[in-house]
C-alpha cells in the first residue's frame, strides 16, 4: 500500500463544491483482494473496469476539471472480484509541475492531468484528458496500473487528443481530434487498428472553443463547433458562454479526410457527451446527444436527437427526454452504428446538492424509458457496458461505480443491461470510496 498525505485545507473555510462530499479526494493508493461479493458476479465477466477521474494530490483544485487523474481499477475473473487498485496518473505535472508552457510561450504536450477516460487501443491502455497527450498506464500482471509515460505515436502526434476518441468497430481505426487556444484551432486524427497515426489535418475554425466531443459513423465524422469560446481572462475555467458565436455541426467524409468539412448550423446550446450517431440513407445523419440549454445555467442536460440533411443543408433538433442525464454510452461495438438501446446516468455534479440518482435506458425506436434507482443516499457513476457475447447489441450488463452517502462507501454495481430495474445481479464492496468522477471502460482480457 502506497499512502500519500494531503494537504489540510483551513477547517475556517468552506470546501468549494467540487472538492466538498464524495468530490473530494482520497488520500491513499490502495490494493485489495478478494473483495466481498452478493449476488453472483457472471463468469462470463474476466477483465478490468477502470474508470478515471480527478483527484488533486494536494487536496484543492481550482475547478472539478482540473485534479490530477486517478484510475480505479477493479480486476473481475471466474466469477471472483479478484483485486482492486486505485493509481494517480503519473503525468510530467503531477510529478515533476511541469507547466502548460515553456519560458518561450510553447506548448507542453506532455504537461497534463489524465484525469477524464480510459480506452484501450492496439494493445495500449491511455488514461486522457483533452489538454494534452495521452498517458499511457500498464495493465500487465504484475504492473497494474502504473504509468508508463506520454505517448506521441512515435512521434507523429503534435497536438493533444480528445477524451472522446472514437474506435470504429469494423475497420479497428481510432478516430479522434485535438484543439487547442492558438491555430490551428482543430485537427483531426486517425489511427489504423495496428496503433500508427496514418491521418493528421487541420481543420479551418474561426475561434478556439471547447469541444469536448465528436461523433463518428460508418461514413462520416461530425464536429460540433459550439458557443463555449475561449477567454484567457475568464475566472475558473478559461471559457464562456457566447450565442453570438453561434452554433454549427461540421461533416466530413470518412473515405475522404483531407476534404472540405461541410459546417451546417444549429441553435445555440452545448454538449460535453454524444450518446452515439449513425448514417441514416445515402443523405441523412443521425446524432444521439446529451444537450444543455446553455453552459452554466439552471436547465440541467436531457437527450436530445439531431438529424443532420445533407440535401438540405439542415438540421433538425428534437427533444426525447425530459429525464436529467448525463455520461451517455451504448455497447461500444455499435459505435457509429444503428444501436436500439443506450444509457445514460442521473447524479450529482458540483454545486447541485444530492439528486436521486439513477440509472436511464432508453429504448431509440420505440421512445420508452426504464429507471433504475439505487436506494436512498446512493449515487451511480457513468455506467459501462460490457458484453456477455460476440453479438453486436446482443446481452451483456451494465457496469458502475455507485456511493453510498449514508456509509461512505462505494460498491461496484452489476446489472443486467436488458433488465436494469431489477435487483443488481452483483455487488462488490470496495475498501475505500471512489470520487466522483468522468469516464471509464470495460476491458476485457484478450480472447486466447
Amino acid at each position: 500500500m502506497t499512502t500519500t498525505s494531503p494537504a489540510t485545507p483551513s477547517e475556517s473555510t468552506a470546501p468549494a463544491p467540487h472538492m466538498a462530499g464524495n468530490f473530494a479526494p482520497v488520500a491513499e493508493e490502495l490494493t485489495a483482494y478478494d473483495l466481498p461479493v452478493t449476488g453472483t458476479i457472471p463468469p462470463e465477466l474476466s477483465g478490468w473496469f477502470l474508470r478515471n477521474g480527478p483527484n488533486p494530490k494536494d487536496a484543492a483544485s481550482p475547478h472539478w476539471f482540473f485534479g490530477d487523474g486517478m484510475v480505479h481499477g477493479l480486476r473481475l475473473e471466474g466469477g471472483r472480484a479478484v483485486s482492486y487498485r486505485n493509481r494517480w496518473v503519473r503525468t510530467a505535472t503531477f510529478t515533476d509541475g511541469l507547466p502548460g508552457r515553456d519560458a518561450q510561450g510553447r506548448r507542453n504536450l506532455a504537461a497534463g492531468v489524465a484525469n477524464t477516460h480510459v480506452v484501450r487501443h492496439a494493445g495500449r491502455t491511455f488514461a486522457l484528458v483533452e489538454s494534452s497527450l495521452p498517458y499511457e498506464i500498464d495493465c500487465r500482471p504484475g504492473h497494474e496500473l502504473e504509468t508508463v509515460g506520454a505517448y506521441d505515436f512515435g512521434g507523429r502526434l503534435a497536438t493533444a487528443m480528445t477524451a472522446h476518441p472514437k474506435t470504429c468497430p469494423t475497420t479497428g481505426e481510432l478516430h479522434f481530434f485535438g484543439y487547442d487556444v492558438a491555430p490551428p484551432y482543430l485537427t483531426y486524427h486517425r489511427a489504423d487498428a495496428s496503433g500508427e497515426l496514418v491521418v493528421s489535418r487541420p481543420v479551418d475554425m474561426p475561434a478556439s472553443t471547447m469541444m469536448h466531443d465528436f461523433h463518428l459513423t460508418a461514413g462520416h465524422v461530425v464536429f460540433m463547433d459550439l458557443p463555449l469560446v475561449f477567454d484567457r481572462n475568464h475566472p475558473g475555467l478559461p471559457y464562456r458562454w457566447d450565442p453570438e458565436h453561434g452554433a454549427r455541426l461540421g461533416v466530413l467524409r470518412r473515405d475522404d479526410p483531407h476534404a472540405e468539412v461541410r459546417w451546417l448550423p444549429l441553435d445555440p446550446c452545448y454538449v460535453f457527451h454524444a450518446l452515439n450517431a449513425h448514417d441514416d440513407g445515402a443523405d441523412r445523419i443521425v446524432l444521439y446527444v446529451s444537450r444543455y440549454a446553455d453552459f452554466g445555467g439552471a436547465t440541467p442536460p436531457c437527450l436530445w436527437r439531431w438529424t443532420i440533411d445533407l440535401t438540405a443543408g439542415t438540421v433538425t433538433e428534437e427533444q426525447l427526454d425530459d429525464h436529467p442525464c448525463e455520461f451517455p454510452r451504448v455497447d461500444d461495438r455499435l459505435a457509429g452504428r444503428p444501436a436500439r438501446f443506450g444509457h445514460a446516468t442521473a447524479g450529482e455534479l458540483p454545486g447541485s446538492g444530492p439528486v436521486p440518482g439513477a440509472l436511464l435506458r432508453y429504448d431509440l425506436r420505440t421512445g420508452s424509458v426504464v429507471r433504475h434507482d439505487f436506494g436512498p443516499g446512493r449515487t451511480p457513476g457513468e455506467a459501462v457496458f460490457a458484453p456477455a457475447d460476440d453479438l453486436p447489441g446482443g446481452r451483456g450488463w451494465l457496469m458502475t461505480y455507485v456511493y453510498d452517502a449514508r456509509t461512505d462507501t462505494s460498491d461496484l454495481v452489476v446489472l443486467d443491461a436488458e433488465d436494469i430495474s431489477a435487483d443488481p445481479v452483483a455487488m462488490v464492496r470496495l475498501p475505500q470510496r471512489v470520487p466522483y468522477g468522468f469516464h471509464g471502460n470495460w476491458l476485457p482480457d484478450p480472447v486466447s
